[in-house]
């Protein structure tokens, strides 16, 4: 039976993984149980090294180029050791992305319209890392400098397993979790792995089962079967994407938490099931918990967060949901999408505000 088709994101990952990256992330494997096993005090720099030469083998030397230049433009303006220069680095290294000229000039070193978007892919997940490494640095002492080098920030920009979707580890977690020795135990690893592969496997069954069998992307695609269906039936076309929504993300997000794990490091949590959400503050806080993570860290909480005034609460929550609507593109939907979600947390968050004042507390 025919899949549908209208679901890129799914596609394209399953496509580029058969393909090389599920190869390239066994390598990465072996490259860092060995490493593990023998040399665990470099184990950070075999990684890189292994990361470097896998970025190059996928994107080619001028992609591999673009990738180091970011992360050197970004480690030097961090020299300055302002947060703000950072962040204007940062938005300036994300606009080029969207610069027509420029991006004209990376379609032409390809081949094929799929190796382009793999590098925009790649090097828009590695601006979130340049920055989350450039404000640590920011941030730390003099003294701690040294765990904060370039050549620290190349092992973290070019860690193989989040190298191309994510999920986002922050740099302070990340080097935290790499520096820490602990004992290795093949046996103990090993059922690790098999566990971890046989959920993923059956989450991609059921991904394959729901893209093969319902066809909810192709619905949406097309005005007439909306227009004439019902009401409770729109309900559950909405509700049969965004639980496929869930499944595809516990295969692209599981997949690389499992070599994490490996690694010895802790990922970020996996998507909740959305089906037990009911609030935006929840969705945001438990779906992309890599991503949340730098949000709150990097922009809410130095904003002022809910600790500020109710207008700086708006703010650093504006802030906050316009940059995720610009880094995921910019275009017109994703800021009326951010918007919505801007104002669902806010309603929310003003509820709860009202619903804790004492006299209302005596009403209910």
């Amino acid at each position: 039976m025919p899949q549908d088709p209208m679901d890129f994101e799914w596609s394209y990952w399953i496509e580029w993984g058969r393909e090389h990256i599920l190869w390239l992330l066994a390598g990465h494997l072996l490259v860092s149980q060995i490493s593990r096993l023998l040399v665990e005090k470099y184990k950070p720099w075999c990684l890189m090294v292994y990361g470097m030469a896998a970025c190059w083998l996928l994107l080619g030397i001028k992609g591999f180029a673009v990738i180091l230049l970011h992360a050197a433009v970004s480690f030097a303006v961090a020299q300055f050791q302002l947060s703000l220069l950072t962040w204007l680095c940062s938005l300036i290294l994300l606009s080029t992305l969207r610069i027509p000229a420029v991006e004209e000039t990376k379609r032409k070193w390809y081949d094929t319209e799929n190796e382009y978007y793999l590098l925009l892919f790649t090097v828009s997940v590695r601006c979130l890392f340049c920055t989350s490494f450039s404000l640590e640095y920011c941030w730390h002492a003099p003294a701690q400098k040294s765990s904060h080098s370039f050549l620290w920030m190349l092992a973290y920009v070019f860690y193989y397993p989040t190298f191309h979707n994510g999920p986002l580890v922050n740099f302070d977690e990340f080097s935290k979790q790499m520096r820490r020795q602990e004992a290795f135990s093949v046996k103990t690893n090993l059922s690790i792995l098999i566990v971890g592969i046989i959920r993923i496997f059956f989450w991609w069954c059921l991904a394959e089962l729901m893209i093969h069998l319902m066809y909810i992307h192709a619905l949406y695609s097309s005005a007439l079967p909306l227009e004439s269906a019902s009401y409770w039936a729109l309900g559950g076309l909405a509700l049969a994407q965004v639980l496929f929504f869930y499944v595809k993300y516990l295969v692209l997000y599981g997949v690389p938490g499992l070599l994490l794990q490996m690694d010895g490091l802790k990922p970020p949590a996996l998507p909740c099931c959305v089906s037990l959400m009911h609030s935006f503050t929840k969705m945001w806080r438990s779906f992309d918990v890599g991503l949340h993570r730098f949000l709150v860290r990097y922009i809410y909480v130095p904003m002022g967060g809910s600790q500020s005034s109710l207008l700086g609460t708006l703010l650093s929550t504006a802030l906050t949901f316009a940059f995720v609507s610009y880094w995921h593109g910019g275009q017109s939907y994703l800021w009326y999408w951010g918007a919505l979600n801007w104002l669902g947390v806010i309603v929310e968050n003003g509820t709860k505000r009202i619903l804790s004042i004492a006299l209302i507390q005596d009403l209910i």
